[in-house]
């Protein structure tokens, strides 16, 4: 297993936080990562979702969802081609402070067959991803 993880401060109100991550039709203004989700976000349901990793070919694909809780975490679960044979689990968990600021974790855990072909890519290019979103979401919650 691989997973790659990052975690930024917002000094913002999680409620904020997750209207900003949960409004998917604003995503191609400012999301410079995931260019676009579309679908009906409930677990269980199967979204698309389009990523664009830095120095890296943009990708679409359909996960299924594992959670969604208002203000806390959505997670879900998607694969290439077949399960086992490179799968990722995305985590978005917010944490509020309680001063008003939240924690946004992003990561990803990938599993499968492929993983090891890939880590270069996952830990240079998905990782300057998420990173480079969660400046943009900070920012936009931070207005």
């Amino acid at each position: 297993m691989k997973e790659v993880r990052t975690e930024i401060n917002i000094n913002a109100p999680a409620e904020k936080v997750w209207r900003i991550l949960t409004s998917f039709k604003d995503y191609p203004n400012w999301n410079p990562f995931l260019r676009w989700l579309d679908g009906n976000v409930a677990v269980g349901n199967k979204i698309a979702v389009r990523i664009a990793p830095p120095g890296s070919n943009a990708m679409t694909f359909k996960p299924t969802v594992l959670e969604y809780t208002a203000n806390k975490k959505f997670r879900w679960l998607g694969h290439l081609l077949f399960p086992g044979l490179f799968d990722g689990e995305h985590i978005f968990e917010l944490t509020n402070n309680g001063n008003g600021t939240t924690t946004l974790v992003q990561r990803e855990q990938f599993k499968g067959i492929l993983v090891p072909l890939f880590n270069s890519m996952l830990e240079v290019n998905t990782r300057e991803g998420f990173e480079a979103m969660n400046f943009k979401l900070k920012e936009r919650a931070e207005k």
